[in-house]
């Protein structure tokens, strides 16, 4: 078996010096502003605007709120992108939020962060993501009534199937799967959007009349439609990667910031002002699926154009998510903080297959008993936990670490505001509306201390003895061997 990993190594080292020679071996400063911009609305345009306009209007219950809600979302993802360009550019390690907790606050948190993350936060997104593909594909064969659940389940872990292998196949192939169904999404976005505008030129402005009649106020109304909301722009907190490779980082990173979100921003705006051209907000909340009944009433007899590029992007959401967080998982086995299996490449595809096969069994779980609102909520409750709890670490850290540079300083007010609006997010649900996802969520969160102390703090000789064997006859099944590590 080492021989046969040695062998695979030397033909893709060989391979590398070949192909990449007169490279150097740090990233290229390629991306300019414009192109930072075009990263940061790719990465966050995909399922959440086709799944979310139902949800939020169901929690405001009138156009005005509603809209509201959208514009809200979009100036807390720009203030939270803010705060993580300082902390991205103050400390410069890859992770996500990891080393940023890890710092502030030592291994415990950044730890229970690593592991909600791989076990809640991640496989919950890719569930949700496949649900929405699975719902908008079922609802164009199941036209004027509700599509089976046992059908849209098995659609939707068919999806996480077929991407999971094709990760797991070829990261090129990934690769490009990805980029075919980014530029798909924008070409919706696109259609939805003019058409809206068109209707909107012609007069149809009767659903905006009185729209702030009959309109819910209570604290967990509005919190679980910034729930809904701010899934939609889920990704504003990975603008800070694309930091090494931006040319003049620190005034191109915050100016793409400033940009890129509020343009995603009017694009939601104005596609939720497109869908209300059209419908009621009755009409909206009894559709199945939003963006199929807008085709069906404004693009006959070419409606089947909307279902299938709404399919591509959620399809291309879900590819994306799967490609790093499986990444994640190989990284956390590699650090020791999950199975190290998991952090074993193919011998034959050179993938981090094992962490993909494990990200997609978990995902599939999610997708059995939970249906899209509540997953959204479960996940969005530990997102805007540790949102909240890394932001305040930079706080902590103006006062602990002052011996950091901080190429990019925001004023003290905004990681303040968005601290306080992640306390309201997690907290108001819980007291308004308590619901038995919340208390599974913080279940999940403190077993990782479990596993923290027997395998990371304590390393019990018998908790080795019992996965040694495991990993062993898991090699031997799926033919993968552990990397070489990196020089340092």
């Amino acid at each position: 078996m080492e021989e046969t990993k040695l062998r695979t190594r030397r033909r893709e080292d060989e391979t590398s010096i070949q192909s990449h020679e007169p490279k150097t071996t740090n990233l290229q400063k390629e991306v300019g502003l414009f192109s930072g911009i075009c990263i940061i609305v790719g990465t966050i345009i995909g399922s959440g605007i086709f799944i979310s306009p139902k949800s939020v209007l169901a929690n405001t219950e009138s156009v005005g709120p509603c809209l509201i809600i959208w514009a809200a979302c979009g100036i807390l993802a720009t203030l939270g992108a803010l705060c993580f360009a300082e902390l991205g550019t103050m400390i410069t390690k890859s992770g996500g939020e990891y080393p940023y907790l890890m710092e502030a606050f030592g291994p415990i948190p950044a730890y229970l962060f690593s592991w909600t993350s791989l076990i809640v936060m991640k496989p919950s997104s890719f569930a949700i993501i496949c649900l929405s593909f699975s719902e908008y594909v079922c609802a164009a064969f199941y036209s004027g009534c509700k599509p089976p659940d046992v059908v849209v389940k098995l659609l939707a872990a068919a999806a996480i199937l077929l991407i999971t292998t094709v990760n797991a196949l070829s990261v090129r192939l990934g690769s490009y799967v990805q980029n075919f169904f980014t530029a798909a999404k924008l070409v919706i976005v696109a259609i939805i959007i003019i058409s809206g505008l068109v209707f909107l030129a012609q007069g149809n402005t009767k659903n905006f009349q009185n729209s702030f009649e009959g309109a819910q106020t209570s604290v967990g109304a509005i919190s679980l439609a910034f729930y809904n909301g701010l899934w939609a722009y889920d990704g504003w907190n990975q603008l800070n990667y694309i930091t090494e490779e931006l040319r003049n980082p620190y005034r191109n990173l915050p100016m793409a910031i400033v940009i890129g979100i509020p343009l995603v921003t009017v694009c939601y705006i104005l596609m939720n002002v497109s869908y209300f051209t059209v419908m009621t907000p009755t009409e909206l909340l009894q559709s199945q699926a939003v963006a199929v009944t807008f085709g069906d009433r404004v693009l006959y007899p070419a409606s089947w154009v909307v279902p299938l590029f709404v399919a591509f992007s959620t399809i291309g959401a879900a590819n994306g998510t799967c490609f790093t967080a499986g990444r994640l998982i190989y990284v956390a086995g590699r650090e020791g903080h999950m199975l190290k299996v998991l952090s074993y490449i193919s011998v034959k595809r050179l993938t981090p297959a094992p962490a993909l096969i494990f990200y997609g069994i978990i995902a599939t779980i999610y997708i059995i008993p939970g249906d899209i609102n509540s997953l959204v909520n479960y996940f969005s409750f530990a997102a805007w936990l540790f949102y909240g709890m890394t932001i305040l670490g930079l706080i902590v850290m103006r006062f602990t670490r002052k011996d950091l540079e901080r190429p990019i300083k925001v004023p003290i007010f905004i990681p303040v505001i968005v601290i306080l609006v992640s306390v309201f997010l997690v907290l108001a649900p819980i007291i308004s509306s308590p619901a038995w996802e919340y208390l599974y969520c913080v279940l999940f969160i403190l077993s990782g201390l479990i596993f923290y102390f027997l395998f990371v703090h304590f390393k019990f000789r018998w908790a080795q003895t019992i996965s040694r064997p495991v990993t062993k006859h898991l090699q031997m099944l799926l033919e993968v061997v552990p990397p070489e590590k990196d020089p340092e």
